[in-house]
């Protein structure tokens, strides 16, 4: 009878220690309900495929697989909605945090983060305040808004040779934040900036603003704000018969931009607050191959930035050789991982090193590449 049991008993101690695997939490917040859920979505499915592939490598962080758990949360652009989701993550003890999308939520959710020392990595927001804050759990990977809205300005009168140059923004930290950094850099002999105006980030009717501007004869519109508004803002601008170049952000850099505004061709400048350079081409097309497999779906823009967001988490976890946030943040702030985007590194602030970002143009209803800045 004793000699039948300890089989059994060797069994059971195997079926527990199988159970007791360590459980690594990666919490991500975006918009997923309301105007901008097309673009939450797919931050969330490029950190998604990233949990995905970390389980199905066996990724061990101290010689240990582990099991990676994705913990999604709908933010839908509200910085109320934001906060409540980001305190939803701490009282889960995630591990750590890749989010939010907008900066209107980014920032104050960052607060939250930083009192309970989770390290938290955006792959979307953009504005400088929110590496600004003296938080040392706040990170990003893309450029910031002082690169984005700058590099925009100076190639609207550099390139697109932009005299008279109106401004619109949606009253978010987003679009207040690109709109403002723009209007600096917008600067050469015989330029000036004709009229500032502003909406709001659900606003459907432009009439008032924008046959206020056409009055004015501008070359070109610079819209800070995302594309569920920059689109249709766009759809009326032609309808009234302006003529001007439209130019904007990342909010409007999307693939749904020309569906949204009824045709974007030759008409919009926009940039992605990410720079691929060619040496990364490949890896970001294969990418988007795997991405489209997976989910049935186009990437939209910053999907491989979520998924690099992830995997720079995962490689600070196994430089520590530990998940516990308090060990492996030092090693987050120091970290070097050649992701799909280019190299993940970040500067004192926690500002992605040497951020570039990538400028596009519409052709066939598609975004075509113009040029990478750094």
């Amino acid at each position: 009878m004793q000699s039948k049991l300890i089989p059994l008993a060797l069994a059971l101690a195997f079926a527990g220690s199988a159970g007791a695997q360590e459980v690594v939490k990666i919490g991500h917040v975006a918009a997923i309900s309301g105007p901008s859920a097309h673009l939450g979505k797919d931050d969330e499915n490029g950190a998604r495929l990233a949990i995905e592939d970390l389980n199905a490598k066996g990724f061990k962080i101290n010689g240990k697989a582990v099991k990676w758990v994705l913990m999604p949360e709908d933010d839908a652009s509200d910085p109320k909605q934001g906060t409540a989701a980001a305190q939803k993550l701490v009282d889960a003890k995630v591990n750590g945090v890749v989010g939010h999308q907008s900066s209107g939520t980014t920032i104050p959710a960052s607060k939250i983060y930083y009192d309970a020392g989770i390290p938290q990595i955006s792959g979307a927001a953009t504005n400088p305040v929110y590496t600004r804050q003296g938080f040392n759990t706040a990170f990003r990977v893309v450029a910031n808004d002082s690169k984005l809205g700058g590099s925009l300005g100076k190639y609207a009168v550099q390139k697109l040779g932009a005299k008279r140059i109106a401004v619109i923004d949606d009253r978010t930290a987003y679009g207040q934040g690109v709109a403002t950094e723009f209007a600096k850099a917008a600067k050469g002999p015989g330029v000036a900036i004709i009229d500032k105006q502003f909406t709001n980030d659900k606003a459907t009717d432009f009439n008032a603003i924008l046959t206020s501007i056409k009055s004015k004869n501008p070359d070109l519109i610079f819209f800070g704000g995302m594309d569920s508004v920059g689109g249709p803002l766009l759809r009326q601008m032609k309808a009234l018969g302006i003529k001007a170049k439209f130019m904007g952000g990342d909010g409007i850099c999307t693939e749904a931009l020309p569906k949204l505004a009824g045709n974007a061709d030759d008409i919009v400048t926009c940039a992605e607050a990410g720079g691929v350079l060619p040496e990364q081409k490949k890896n970001m097309d294969d990418f988007a191959v795997r991405f489209k497999k997976r989910f049935g779906v186009d990437v939209q823009i910053y999907a491989p930035y979520y998924y690099d967001a992830v995997m720079a988490m995962a490689t600070a976890m196994a430089d520590a050789k530990s998940a516990d946030p308090g060990k492996y943040l030092p090693y987050l702030a120091k970290v070097k991982y050649k992701g799909i985007t280019g190299l993940i590194a970040f500067d004192k602030y926690g500002d992605i090193q040497d951020g570039a970002l990538t400028l596009f143009t519409y052709k066939g209803g598609k975004k075509t590449l113009l040029e990478v800045v750094k």
